[in-house]
């Protein structure tokens, strides 16, 4: 009787087969894909007023696609300086403030940039005017 101890004609298999790995990844990559499509971004937070906020008379409206409004008059971001200037004269330069109510999806950059214009026009105190509690818009 002769035993066999599985040594002879047949080679051990010395590679690591990654085709069950790479399928593997593939669908989850997929499934990564589907649900960055599928899921919606996340809302803003709502912003809830407890101060009165004392009433300035220059206010600017910043809309969703970046259009500007200096009281009453549309403006472009070059014109802002321009604005603030004349609604500064025209009051006597008494306003320190301005409140600034802007889309939540408008640019940062352009609200930062009629800050900054304001500012030129020795406007230094500012109020970021948010949906209060109760009211339509």
């Amino acid at each position: 009787m002769a035993v066999s101890t599985g040594q002879g004609d047949e080679e051990v298999m010395s590679t690591i087969n990654i085709t069950p790995f790479t399928d593997v990844l593939l669908v989850l990559l997929i499934i990564f894909i589907i649900l960055a499509a599928v899921t919606k971004e996340p809302p803003l937070p709502q912003a809830h007023n407890r101060d009165k906020v004392v009433p300035s008379q220059i206010l600017v409206i910043i809309d969703g696609k970046n259009n500007i409004t200096i009281g009453s008059n549309v403006v472009t971001i070059q014109g802002a300086k321009d604005a603030f200037a004349q609604l500064q004269s025209d009051t006597g330069h008494k306003f320190k403030s301005v409140i600034i109510k802007a889309d939540p999806k408008s640019d940062y950059g352009t609200v930062l940039q009629v800050m900054d214009a304001a500012k030129s026009q020795d406007l230094t105190e500012f109020g970021l005017a948010n949906k209060t509690e109760g009211s339509k818009t």
